[in-house]
């Protein structure tokens, strides 16, 4: 398994994985076609078959919350990049 989809799969494992690094995690999402953009405000726009997520990125480490794991797996689902496609 490549190690890009194994970060995918974990946006969707159950329970919520609290360990997801943001920087590997946009190379994974860029590795399967997302474009993002980092904005001022330490955030990132991930664009994907058009349409936009805005991701805020965190603090203090480099780990993605729960929350926004969450609102990141609603939006991969919403255009169609989960486990079972990829």
């Amino acid at each position: 398994m490549s190690k890009h989809k194994a970060k995918i799969e974990k946006v969707f494992e159950h329970p919520i994985s609290s360990n997801i690094d943001y920087k590997k995690l946009i190379s994974a999402l860029e590795h399967y076609g997302a474009k993002t953009e980092m904005t001022k405000n330490h955030h990132v726009k991930i664009f994907f078959n058009d349409k936009e997520y805005v991701m805020p990125l965190p603090h203090q480490d480099t780990n993605v919350s729960k929350e926004i794991v969450t609102e990141l797996r609603h939006f991969l689902e919403s255009v169609g990049l989960t486990p079972q496609k990829l």
